[in-house]
């Protein structure tokens, strides 16, 4: 075969690829993709690997607003992904982070709005010595902590410390009602802010949880679908002293995870076969809602620090707050427990998990090891010229477990240097791997992938 005829050809099944996708997207039937003719995957189920729009299409548009969600939907995306926090009056919101000013006009609303200007947290955390033996392998001998006042719950609402990491100068979600944050706030764009689109900076409002489901229902309905949600417990241990102190539940209570209970009773989603995934980063937060008559399906979520590129082995424990951010569960530093994050992807670590959750969802590196060969002091993600499948899609299939990796990006910065820029190519080395679904600010991109790896598979 000629190098012009190879061309041609591979020009073709791309353009066959996409103008499927775009059919799929198109009749509301991404899922249909799981059952296509000819495609072997190697996923748990066999079907299809999941796209899972992370916090909406939040490549496009402001991460967790209505346009966002929609849009993820409109595109064809399998489930709607959603970070949940908890308000004032107790209500779950749709938002990623505790603090405020990165992700919304919240500065800018303070700089006219006094009543807003004085809700920003100035006071200083307190230190705290770990429990566990304080040496250099188990990170930092002292973590920053809100409890100013011991004894008195209310005392977590001067500092601004979620998780031992210090956000001081910022406003607390936990200071604002559901109905002021969709009033006063306005989402931006987060991640990858300067490289995307600020058209629809300060326009959209912020939304809760359930106005997440509502766009899910409506738009399955619309399509002839069903697109499920993936709700995160977002720092549980933060949002339920917050809550405890905003009056939600008293010391002891779990006022967070309760709400989170009742959104699933609500909705009638309190079951195995039900639209919906929860997931947390604290294997503490998915134990106690098991224990307090969780049904639905749970996913533990596994978090890392940095890359190790000489080798690619993931770094979780570092001499900085991160360590106790995603180096280990926040729960486990509190019960002096020293170990990391990668005890969860040994053997022993899955079977634990199996006991609670139904898959797990692993930083990417932590399923293709990214390093740099030969390896030159400085190098980084740009520079990774080798991946190597570290077995954990294989282990983790065999304890009957799924997973779903985050967070794929389009942008070349987040792009491994031997993918050349194509967010495509890292796609397919994972859906190649058998990867049962993937986190996705861009869901256009992930489908389209998909699409080019089912004819793949037919060949």
């Amino acid at each position: 075969m000629t190098h012009l005829l190879r061309l041609l050809l591979s020009g073709f099944r791309a353009f066959l690829a996409i103008c499927s996708c775009a059919a799929l997207t198109a009749c509301g039937g991404a899922q249909k993709l799981a059952g296509h003719a000819g495609a072997h995957y190697l996923t748990l189920d066999g079907n299809a690997p999941q796209v899972i729009a992370h916090r909406g299409f939040s490549g496009r548009y402001p991460e967790q607003t209505q346009m966002a969600y929609e849009a993820a939907a409109d595109a064809g995306a399998d489930m709607l992904e959603l970070d949940m926090h908890m308000t004032r009056d107790c209500q779950l919101v749709a938002r990623h982070n505790a603090w405020l000013s990165d992700s919304t006009n919240v500065a800018r609303v303070a700089a006219t709005n006094p009543d807003v200007a004085r809700r920003r947290r100035m006071a200083e955390g307190i230190w705290v010595n770990v429990t566990y033996p304080a040496t250099p392998a188990h990170g930092p001998t002292q973590y920053l902590s809100d409890q100013l006042v011991p004894g008195d719950p209310r005392s977590v609402l001067q500092a601004l410390v979620v998780d031992g990491e210090d956000h001081r100068n910022d406003w607390a979600i936990s200071d604002f009602s559901m109905q002021e944050l969709r009033d006063l706030l306005r989402g931006r764009i987060l991640d990858n802010a300067a490289d995307r689109s600020s058209e629809w900076n300060d326009k959209l409002p912020l939304i809760s949880a359930q106005e997440v489901l509502d766009i899910a229902v409506a738009k399955g309905k619309a399509q002839g679908r069903v697109i499920l949600v993936y709700a995160e417990t977002k720092n549980p241990y933060w949002n339920n002293q917050q809550a405890i102190a905003n009056g939600c539940g008293v010391p002891g209570s779990r006022p967070f995870e309760q709400a989170v209970l009742q959104l699933l009773g609500q909705n009638g989603l309190n079951t195995p076969d039900s639209a919906i995934y929860i997931q947390s980063f604290d294997p503490d937060s998915l134990r106690y809602l098991r224990s307090a008559g969780m049904k639905a399906k749970a996913v533990q979520l596994i978090d890392g620090n940095d890359i190790d590129y000489r080798d690619g082995s993931v770094i979780y424990i570092t001499q900085d707050a991160s360590t106790f951010v995603s180096g280990r569960p926040y729960s486990w530093t509190l019960a002096g427990d020293a170990r990391s994050f990668g005890a969860m992807l040994t053997p022993e670590g899955l079977a634990e998990i199996k006991r609670y959750a139904d898959g797990i969802g692993p930083w990417k590196p932590q399923v293709l090891a990214h390093a740099v060969r030969p390896y030159v002091q400085g190098s980084g993600l740009k520079d990774v010229n080798q991946l190597k499948d570290t077995g954990l899609i294989a282990a983790v299939h065999k304890a009957g477990l799924v997973v779903h990796s985050f967070t794929f990006r389009n942008e070349p910065a987040r792009l491994a240097g031997m993918f050349n820029n194509d967010p495509q190519q890292e796609y397919l080395a994972y859906y190649r791997l058998g990867i049962d679904g993937v986190f996705t600010d861009f869901t256009d991109t992930a489908l389209q992938t998909r699409a080019t790896y089912a004819w793949e598979l037919k060949r």
